[in-house]
């Protein structure tokens, strides 16, 4: 009881900076500020890397803290990699297969904090047609009022690493590496 009583207070404090919330309240992440940074190593002699920006919601739940959600849907054929060549390749059958795979989501079950200002977010990835769950390493960067909007802002870090394969992305393994590193850059507001 002591120890969920200790993450109760944690989450009360890493949210309170966003607002005081009596009732769940929803935020929307902002689509320019909001995104997903992939690494995977390609045939041992580099890191290649790939962006897609995302939209969704998070919903504080001041009162029960462990109740808040995100969740992001991504279109997958959006894709980002700074050559047009590789990104219409990784949107094809051996790799996204965009076409029949249009979107990936995150829907968060569970918020675990593991700090003042950082939680693990447990949740389920879709992807390439297929559900796992996985474990978002989350931190709070700031809240407060954004300067150029006026609208209350909550900024937040994250990382995971998921393997390709778990979601049937089998293409070159293992040359083309398996675990895919994701770094997380989110902004949410009123």
């Amino acid at each position: 009881m002591k120890h969920k009583i200790r993450h109760f207070l944690l989450l009360c404090a890493l949210l309170s900076p966003v607002a005081s919330f009596a009732q769940p309240e929803t935020l929307t992440l902002d689509p320019q500020h909001t995104y997903l940074l992939w690494h995977v190593k390609h045939l041992g002699f580099s890191t290649q890397a790939g962006k897609w920006y995302a939209r969704g919601t998070l919903t504080v739940d001041e009162k029960k803290p462990q109740d808040s959600k995100v969740n992001v849907i991504v279109q997958v054929a959006n894709l980002i990699t700074g050559d047009p060549e590789l990104d219409r390749h990784l949107k094809g059958d051996l790799f996204f297969d965009v076409a029949k795979y249009p979107t990936a989501t995150f829907v968060s079950n569970k918020v675990v904090m593991t700090g003042k200002q950082s939680a693990k977010v447990y949740g389920v990835l879709t992807l390439h047609g297929v559900s796992k769950p996985i474990v978002l390493n989350v931190k709070l960067n700031l809240a407060g009022e954004n300067p150029v909007t006026g609208k209350m802002t909550a900024g937040f870090s994250g990382t995971t690493t998921i393997k390709r394969s778990d979601f049937g992305i089998n293409a070159f393994l293992p040359a083309v590496g398996d675990d895919v590193d994701i770094n997380i850059e989110a902004e949410a507001y009123k």
